[in-house]
């Protein structure tokens, strides 16, 4: 193995490091910090990235609308980032977070609510949350 030698000039900082795709996306996995529990998935860019590293509060790139999407700017429902990991191949984000309130836009804690039964989607968990709530 060939040693890697960094300087000022040279050294690669952790963004480089991820493998973005052909839009500068990488997927990012919301999961609960405390009951490991996988609230939601959604995209990053690099600035949301590196917003969300800087504030400590989960940003995410809205591929619909083409902007930062900065978690519960709106709702009011904020991710807190305890920890970032990256996955083996470089190519997942996640975030070890701390959920206010409910990470789904159906007022669901989680977006995972729908379990997969003889060929049927199921709802497994309840709305704690109006949604008309959430977004008035």
């Amino acid at each position: 193995m060939t040693p890697r030698f960094h300087n000022h000039l040279t050294t690669m900082s952790y963004i480089d490091e991820i493998k973005w795709d052909e839009q500068g996306l990488v997927p990012a996995i919301a999961q609960d910090a405390a009951s490991g529990k996988i609230l939601m998935m959604a995209w990053m860019n690099r600035e949301s990235l590196e917003e969300s590293i800087a504030t400590q509060r989960a940003v995410y790139w809205s591929r619909s609308r083409q902007a930062l999407w900065r978690k519960g700017e709106t709702s009011g429902h904020e991710q807190h980032i305890k920890a970032v990991k990256l996955d083996c191949d470089g190519d997942v984000v996640l975030l070890e977070i701390e959920q206010k309130g409910v990470a789904c836009h159906t007022g669901r804690e989680s977006c995972f609510f729908r379990t997969l039964n003889d060929g049927t989607w199921v709802e497994n968990a309840s709305v704690l949350i109006d949604p008309k709530e959430i977004y008035s």
